[in-house]
Parts: C-alpha cells; structure tokens; sequence
C-alpha cells in the first residue's frame, strides 16, 4: 500500500526495506516480488543482513553479496547498500565486491554515509567506486540540521555522484532542504 500510495503521488523511485525497527533490513523476497509486479517505479532493494554497526564479517558479506543476486533476479533496478571500516572510512573493498555483484544495476550507498568520520572523503571513495548515489542527512540527525554539510557535498561531487538528501524530509521543509542544498532528489519515508 506504502509504494502504491508513493508511485502515485509522484514517485520515480522506490527503496524498499522491512526492519525498520533496526534502522532498515534487507527485506524478504516475497516483498520485493509483490512490489515489482505491482509497481511502475524504479525500484531499489536495500541490502543489509542485521541492525547495528556497518561494519561487516566475511560471512555477512556473503550473505549481502546472495541478497544482490537476489534483488537482480527479481528484477530490481538497483540496491541501497554501506560498509565502513572500524576507523570510519568507507570499506572500499566490501563495497567494490557489492559493486561488482549489482552491475548492471544502479548503486546506492546508503546513511552509513553519515557515521563515516569525514565527508568529504568519503564523498571522494565512493565517485572513485562508480557509485551512482548517496543517501545522507548531511551527518546530522535530519537533513534540516544537515544542509551545509549537504550542501558541500552537493558542490564537491561536481555531478559525478548525486546526494539524496534523507532524513527527517516532509512536506514542510522538502522545498527549503532542496533550495538550501542544491540537491536534486530526496528521500522521504513511506510510513
């Protein structure tokens, strides 16, 4: 009802997730299946096996790495996904490896973003990885209190990476968020 609802009130992208409770889990196939035969929208498939830190065991990997071919072959267009390394910087090699397991599907790199230490190097690892997007409330709690943080991502990708500014987005500030940051899209909650 959530995507039926979000594809018709203008929608061009879904991300689907189940375990909202644990800030968002990879959801179940039988949601993914349902979502893409009911709706006529790109839809991008969270990947993340557990709640907690982004900070992942090769078994884990494993199992995000399925959850991609998964999320291929129900026919997703992309997936949302985020490993850092225990000293806040993006974990480039788990990354290139989910990478290289979505292609041909389009990459998200999700708010895992926002607990990396330093933005801007973080913004710098994932354009060299070929991600195509990142979810950020500016590392702020909600993107309001994040817009200059937003806003010097937005002017340091230079396009070669588009800032999703999420969190805390309603009808009441989407416009002020967008204009204060420059962004081009937003990520707002289905609920």
């Amino acid at each position: 009802a959530s995507a039926a609802a979000a594809v018709a009130g203008g929608a061009e992208r879904l991300e689907l997730c189940g375990g909202l409770v644990e800030g968002g889990l990879t959801p179940s196939t039988g949601m993914v299946a349902t979502v893409r035969e009911r709706a006529n929208a790109g839809l991008y498939v969270l990947i993340r096996p557990r709640g907690g830190d982004f900070l992942y065991h090769e078994d884990e990997v494993m199992v995000m790495l399925a959850d991609i071919d998964l999320a291929m072959r129900l026919g997703a267009d992309g997936v949302v996904i985020g490993a850092l390394r225990a000293d806040g910087t993006v974990d480039a090699e788990i990354t290139e490896r989910m990478i290289d397991a979505a292609r041909p599907m389009a990459v998200t790199f999700h708010r895992a973003f926002d607990l990396s230490r330093e933005p801007a190097e973080a913004l710098d690892a994932l354009i060299a990885l070929g991600v195509e997007r990142v979810l950020t409330s500016g590392q702020a709690a909600t993107a309001e209190a994040g817009t200059s943080v937003i806003r010097a991502m937005v002017e340091r990708s230079a396009g070669k990476i588009a800032i999703l500014a999420g969190g805390g987005i309603n009808e009441g500030n989407a416009a002020r968020i967008v204009k204060e940051t420059g962004v081009g899209e937003i990520h707002v909650r289905g609920s």
